[in-house]
């Protein structure tokens, strides 16, 4: 059975999440969150995407983001991939990360601000 296709519309708000392969951390100090991080932002610049709300986890992470040029599938797979490559090198280590596909939900916001829809454990850019 083939998978469902990505819904991507310009300014969609997505609740992006993943996890570590084999639910194995994916974050091991301080310095793979900077560097997840700064890689997200690079992501952001490539994209044009907005960041509403983060929560980086161990084995996991949550990403609240607005895509304007609707493109969340071209970015997932260079941050995914870049983050991969990055974590491997500075680990010494081989393969996959990230555990399959990520997930993504279309937030509806019905007039809202997005954060208020968001749990409280997630940092919030306002």
């Amino acid at each position: 059975m083939a998978r469902k296709l990505r819904v991507q519309c310009p300014g969609a708000i997505y609740h992006v999440m993943n996890h570590g392969d084999r639910r194995e951390p994916i974050f091991q100090d301080a310095a793979d969150h900077k560097v997840f991080l700064e890689t997200f932002g690079e992501a952001c610049q490539k994209t044009g995407w907005q960041l509403h709300a983060w929560c980086l986890m161990s084995n996991h992470f949550h990403l609240v983001i607005e895509t304007p040029r609707g493109n969340l599938v071209a970015g997932m797979k260079w941050l995914l991939g870049t983050c991969t490559g990055r974590f491997n090198r500075r680990h010494r280590c081989f393969g996959h990360l990230f555990s399959g596909r990520y997930k993504a939900l279309i937030v509806d916001g019905s007039g809202t601000k997005v954060q208020d829809e968001m749990p409280k454990y997630y940092n919030t850019r306002n």
